[in-house]
């Protein structure tokens, strides 16, 4: 099954690819890879989820807003590369950052919001190396934000 079957399947429609928000481009491709910059909570256009875990978001918020995230990676993959998800032969790495209060823990449980798409959506070839952390704060407030390298075909 392609990966645009799973994500009909998983109801998923990939929006439009935000927009940068400085001085830095969506997607690098290079060496049989591309770099995907940090992709932000965006649903319908409008940050979904903004705030820090811990305080006034919650994990199943947070595993929700990390998800969203990975549809914004993927939309930005489909968008630039010349036979979009296709192209894709592995998921090599995922980063999550995650905005919370110096107490909050469950960094990991809310990263696999973003993982286990990405395992649904490219079964083994969605696994993938991954690091996951805390800061203090993230870009127009996001709760969470998702980078990624990916393998190309």
């Amino acid at each position: 099954m392609s990966v645009a079957q799973r994500l009909a399947e998983l109801g998923i429609i990939l929006p439009t690819p935000a927009a940068s928000v400085a001085n830095y481009v969506p997607v690098v491709i290079a060496g049989g890879f591309a770099m995907v910059s940090g992709q932000l909570p965006f649903e319908n256009g409008q940050l979904a989820v903004t705030g820090k875990l811990g305080q006034e978001v919650d994990t199943a918020t947070g595993t929700h807003a990390a998800r969203l995230c990975m549809i914004n990676v993927l939309a930005q993959l489909d968008a630039h590369l010349i036979d979009g998800l296709a192209s894709v032969a592995r998921v090599v790495r995922l980063g999550g950052f995650i905005a919370a209060t110096p107490f909050f823990t469950d960094l990991a449980t809310v990263m696999n919001g973003a993982s286990d798409l990405a395992v649904a959506l490219f079964g083994d070839a969605g696994r993938h190396a991954r690091s996951t952390i805390g800061v203090a704060a993230l870009p127009l407030d996001g709760a969470v934000e998702v980078e990624a390298m990916v393998m190309l075909r």
